[in-house]
Formats: C-alpha cells, sequence, structure tokens
C-alpha cells in the first residue's frame, strides 16, 4: 500500500473529493505472516474483510497484478458493492497460466516433491517462493476458462514490454468479462510496474471515468 501507484491515487482521491482505501494482504508489506503462506483465496478473503470492514456505498476497485485477479473475485463476490474495475496488468489465472503451464519438467518435480520451488526473483536479491498450496489452491478460483460475470464498466491497463505478465492476458481477461463497456490501453513501451509520471496519470484518469467525474483537479 506503500507503492507508487497506491500512493499517487491515494493523493489524487483526497484532490478529487473520493475517498480511498489502501491495504496489504497478509504476508505482503506491513501485515503480519509469511508470504509462503497465502493463497489466492486467502488474499481474496482479506479483501473482502477490507471492503466489508472498512468501507460503505458503492466502490471502485483498482488492482494490479495479481490485484488484478483479486479485484476481479472481489467484483463477482460482491457485485452490490462494487462499480467499477480498474486493473493494471491483471495477472489473473497467474498461478495457472505463468506458472504450472511455463515450469519446466524438473520445476515441477520440485513443487511437488518439496511442495515450494525457488526461482530467480526479477525484483529482489531474494529468490521467488512458490508452493505447491499456491499453485494447487490457485485451480478453485480460475476465470479464464468462461465468462467473467461483471456489468460495470472496466478499464485495463498494460505494458506491451511487461517482461512479467504477458499484454495478452489483459485482453483475455476483457474477452471474458460479460460487460459491454470496457477500454483496454496498451503502453506500447510500458513495464509491468507502470510507475512512472505518465503512466499515473493514465491511472487517475481511468478511475476519473469510472467514477464519471469530468473534472478533477
Amino acid at each position: 500500500m506503500t507503492g507508487s501507484k497506491a500512493v499517487a491515487l491515494d493523493a489524487w482521491a483526497a484532490q478529487a473529493g473520493l475517498a480511498c482505501t489502501r491495504f496489504d494482504y497478509r504476508g505482503h508489506g506491513a501485515s503480519p505472516g509469511a508470504f509462503t503462506d497465502g493463497t489466492i483465496g486467502g488474499w481474496r478473503d482479506d479483501a473482502l474483510h477490507v471492503l466489508d470492514r472498512a468501507t460503505a456505498g458503492p466502490m471502485i476497485v483498482v488492482g494490479s497484478s495479481m490485484g488484478g485477479w483479486i479485484s476481479l473475485l472481489l467484483a463477482m463476490a460482491r457485485p452490490e458493492r462494487v462499480r467499477g474495475l480498474v486493473l493494471v496488468a491483471p495477472a489473473t489465472d497467474f498461478t495457472e497460466e505463468l506458472i504450472w503451464n511455463r515450469m519446466p519438467g524438473p520445476a515441477r518435480a520440485t513443487l511437488l516433491r518439496d511442495g515450494i520451488w525457488r526461482r530467480a526473483s526479477e525484483y529482489s536479491d531474494e529468490p521467488d517462493e512458490i508452493t505447491r498450496t499456491l499453485v494447487e489452491e490457485g485451480r478453485n478460483h480460475l476465470l479464464l476458462g468462461g465468462a467473467i460475470p461483471f456489468a460495470g464498466p472496466v478499464r485495463i491497463l498494460h505494458g506491451m514490454a511487461d517482461a512479467t505478465v504477458p499484454w495478452e492476458l489483459a485482453t483475455r481477461t476483457a474477452a471474458a468479462l460479460t460487460s459491454a463497456d470496457i477500454v483496454v490501453t496498451l503502453i506500447k513501451n510500458g513495464d509491468h510496474r507502470l510507475s512512472d509520471p505518465a503512466n499515473l496519470a493514465r491511472l487517475t484518469d481511468a478511475v476519473r471515468d469510472v467514477a464519471g467525474l469530468t473534472a478533477v483537479p
């Protein structure tokens, strides 16, 4: 919740007269717990807990990367509350699409035998720790095999130079969503984070659009 996109959006929302709630999933940021104990269902439940306990009224849910998948699950669980979605490089179904389906045979064998697989991280000197539980529990929440029921407006931003989540996942997500009001913006030289000033402006513009605001400071 201290990432540049979350901080910029919080500041923009204050200027626009909108409430903004940020949080860290368990095992992330300031929240307690180990990442290796986490699952997609558990993190979805974290989001539901925050939505139910810390917010009121109609909400626009903004999610980046894994948060994009969680946002979709949140919208499906609380359709009466979630009125719009803004997704940044949504990693929909990533445990299957980007982990299991891309794992070489020896890595799969390690995961199944040891319950954990460590791979080099693009963002840290420490390896990413992928657990068998994460992959297997994630199969309970896969969305791209059918329609994703959501009727509200959706805006998706994705960098075409994203080396972490391919931009094609954004278009597949858009195609699966049942909403008739979806705009996908592909940024040709954009990376996975989309945290530079130009893309932060695109993010706030997307939220403004979904919120139906015509003029924002």
